[in-house]
């Protein structure tokens, strides 16, 4: 067990023993003869007394040495226990989000046994949909990205700092033999291109990194060649940003801190600004919003312009739109299996009411445009009729319930490592006042509205109504039960009370 967390235990037993005692700060730190700000610090678990200090306080507290110092907690405080001494809480950026883990102790302390029923709950609803402290540390990602709108200066000027270093830039698109020279040469790594590919149990990862005198990065070249200088940018993004703590392989096999998620998010950042720098991407961007009439041709367009995927272009608009448009934005992915639909990933500026909220046994809405692109891709390979070109939709997506309306548009495509498995990518934006103002084509009367709910099971439609329903409504009809029910009973308090 850390120090830290001898300190927050030990600072959380003074706390609450104090409380108890109905001692007020001044009054206990002046009994002990501490400074009441040092008697602050201990309780905010910054600061570990020496021995004759904890003697002392524990007289004056009623408590005896061992009892205090000791780092089990009260029965009844088994959960905070558990939370205190799991890895996630020391793993969690606290800082990012202006909060210190003391700041948690002054409010367990308050009530410590709700408290720690409520951590209990909290750890229940974890264990029931199976979340892992991965999940927990993905999340609080998604909202420190919220929290900058997606946009990072920084990690802008570090794109077009070695743009500029390495004479790029004019370059575009910047060409794969050019990565990988720099790669070579300047940081004198070995790139191996053959291991991954022919090893069954390797196929899967798109690329390891293996550190050393002499690092390898090994490249599966099932990949596209866009892809491959991504993931090239993002090896470098780590040596030119000196990111120490990261992942080995893409995708991750572990998470073991919430510094190497924003480490791998970072160079993942870089990568897309090198790609695609932001002078360059903006003018695109107020070209293709400035167009009264929905155009395809040009997402298409841009795709080829810098050689980048769907998913690079859109999570790349989702970075600058925001800042420099001042529109919030949500960016979903799905992928398409054999069983169904899964999001796997999502950034939401705009409060978005997103079906991978619900529970995992839910049938997303297929109205949606994620997933309407998808089945129209598998559509597509069914009739033996693909196309070369990624599938491009767009729509207005309106809610049965709310009446949210909102522009989405995106992508559809196979995925080269995983057969059989499609991916989708959308962005999509509030319909309010002033987003035409923007985006001129939010208006064009070719642009589709449907109605949209968010899952099948939460959906008061019919088979008659909506030909895509992939399950029946049952937890909208438990809802109407119920509704019926608490009517009758309200009829039936009218009636017999006087």
């Amino acid at each position: 067990m850390n120090s830290d967390l001898f300190n927050i235990i030990f600072g959380m037993k003074v706390r609450q023993a104090r409380l108890e005692a109905g001692l007020s700060l001044s009054e206990f730190a002046a009994r002990c003869e501490l400074s009441p700000s040092y008697v602050t610090e201990i309780e905010r678990g910054r600061k570990y007394p020496k021995a004759d200090k904890i003697f002392k306080m524990a007289g004056v507290l009623g408590k005896d040495y061992d009892e205090l110092v000791s780092i089990k907690l009260a029965p009844a405080l088994s959960h905070l226990e558990t939370l205190l001494s799991s890895p996630l809480l020391r793993q969690f950026p606290f800082n990012e989000f202006g909060v210190e883990i003391g700041d948690l102790v002054q409010l367990f302390t308050r009530a410590p046994v709700q408290a720690s029923a409520l951590v209990h709950a909290a750890l229940e609803i974890g264990r029931q949909y199976d979340m892992k402290e991965e999940h927990f540390l993905w999340a609080a990602l998604r909202s420190y990205q919220e929290l900058h709108d997606n946009y990072f200066p920084e990690l802008e000027e570090a794109a077009l700092s070695f743009r500029t270093d390495f004479h790029l830039e004019e370059t575009f698109p910047i060409e794969l033999a050019r990565l990988k020279e720099i790669l070579q040469s300047d940081f004198r790594y070995h790139i191996d291109e053959t291991r991954l590919s022919r090893d069954p149990l390797l196929s899967a990862y798109r690329s390891v990194s293996i550190s050393g005198p002499r690092p390898t990065l090994l490249i599966n070249t099932v990949l596209q060649p866009r892809q491959i200088k991504f993931l090239l940018l993002r090896e470098l993004g780590y040596l030119y940003l000196n990111l120490k703590e990261r992942s080995a392989t893409s995708a991750p096999d572990q998470v073991d801190s919430f510094q190497q998620v924003l480490n791998d998010f970072k160079a993942a950042y870089f990568a897309g600004a090198v790609l695609m720098p932001r002078t360059q991407i903006l003018g695109d961007l107020q070209q293709f919003f400035h167009l009264h009439t929905w155009s395809p041709y040009r997402l298409l367009n841009m795709l080829d312009q810098y050689e980048v995927t769907p998913e690079m272009l859109l999570y790349r608009f989702s970075e600058l739109i925001p800042q420099f448009f001042g529109i919030k934005i949500h960016f979903l992915r799905f992928h398409s299996y054999m069983r169904g639909f899964q999001l796997v990933k999502q950034l939401n500026m705009n409060q978005l009411i997103l079906p991978g909220r619900f529970g995992m046994n839910e049938h997303y809405c297929r109205r949606w445009l994620a997933v309407r692109l998808l089945q129209e891709l598998q559509r597509e390979e069914a009739a033996a009729q693909p196309d070369t070109h990624p599938l491009v939709g767009v729509q207005i997506s309106e809610f049965l319930d709310s009446q949210d309306r909102f522009l989405s548009f995106g992508f559809a495509r196979p995925l080269s490592l995983q057969p059989g498995v499609a991916s989708s990518v959308i962005v999509g934006f509030r319909v309010q006042d002033g987003l035409e103002q923007v985006i001129h084509f939010a208006h064009d009367p070719a642009v589709p509205t449907v109605t949209v709910h968010q899952t099948c099971e939460r959906c008061p439609l019919t088979r008659e109504q909506c030909t895509v329903r992939a399950a029946e409504p049952t937890i909208w009809q438990m809802e109407q039960q119920k509704a019926a029910r608490q009517a009758a009973l309200h009829r039936l308090k009218a009636e017999l009370q006087p």
